[in-house]
């Protein structure tokens, strides 16, 4: 069952993608909903129409006084926030030696500090009320680092690090987490929102090169379809026990199953190995 018959969303990077859509469900079913941007121009046709129980907010999940007074508008509005979706982010691709120490840094700030400060400062609402669903957009690369994405997957995990502790500490509270996990979905990820620094090095050529070009080329041709994505997200918020992981897309599905089970094959491989590293038991 919903945590409520009328559970208050607040929703980041809604100007495009997973966002939007998601949005456009929640505010459709008639549930309060604060939708946020960079610049909330670009989402007032979300709440035209629908100011009952909608509100957009201006947002840069950078800027953390920006963040304060968005929780505290979604607040005053509502009354409480039910659930987060840590949505806002952004791609970036290069390789690993040729990786831009600016956009590196930008991405972090977006991607990792900017969710782990919007978390922080809804907590102290769910955990006060004792319930509360905290669901961050990460990626399958939060399980994979695919070539060319070492520094977009360096920040998924990073996420995927967080979110396993906050689910420790939240479950006692009342407080549910879920990372959601997309492989390919026709939003802007590869198109419009991708940054990428280009591959000078030839010795890249066939791995990251080729598939930073191969990413830039499929764009707006990708199989996920963000629109049942945000209805998979709204299921989970609908049942008592939410899943930690919610995988989303074949392709997520068959990459992230095979690469969990390759993991555990080496770990057991390595069994001794790893057993052998303790003091030895007398």
């Amino acid at each position: 069952m919903p945590q409520d018959k009328n559970p208050v969303w607040f929703i980041t990077g809604c100007s495009t993608g997973f966002g939007r859509e998601l949005a456009k469900l929640t505010i459709a079913r008639g549930w309060p909903t604060v939708v946020s941007a960079r610049d909330k121009a670009r989402i007032a046709d979300l709440v035209s129409g629908h100011e009952d129980n909608a509100l957009a907010v201006d947002l840069d999940v950078t800027d953390t006084s920006q963040i304060t007074a968005a929780v505290k508008a979604a607040e005053e509005r509502f009354g409480r926030i039910d659930v987060l979706v840590n949505n806002a982010g952004y791609g970036y691709q290069s390789t690993i030696e040729e990786g831009s120490d600016r956009e590196i840094r930008d991405q972090f700030e977006a991607n990792v500090f900017g969710l782990f400060a919007m978390t922080r400062a809804v907590l102290p609402g769910m955990r006060t009320r004792r319930r509360g669903h905290v669901i961050n957009i990460t990626s399958v690369a939060g399980f994979i680092g695919f070539p060319a994405s070492g520094y977009y997957s360096a920040s998924k995990h990073a996420v995927e690090g967080m979110s396993d502790a906050l689910a420790a500490e939240g479950a006692p509270l009342g407080i549910k987490v879920t990372c959601v996990e997309p492989g390919p979905f026709r939003t802007d990820w590869a198109g419009r929102s991708l940054r990428q620094t280009e591959s000078k090095i030839a010795d890249y050529a066939e791995t990251a090169a080729a598939r930073m070009r191969q990413t830039a080329g499929y764009s707006g041709q990708q199989p996920g379809d963000p629109v049942r994505a945000g209805e998979a997200i709204i299921k989970i918020t609908e049942v008592e026990n939410a899943p930690r992981h919610l995988v989303l897309g074949e392709f997520g599905y068959g990459a992230v199953t095979a690469k969990l089970k390759e993991r555990l094959g080496l770990i057991e491989e390595w069994k001794d190995t790893s057993l052998g590293a303790d003091f030895p038991k007398y």
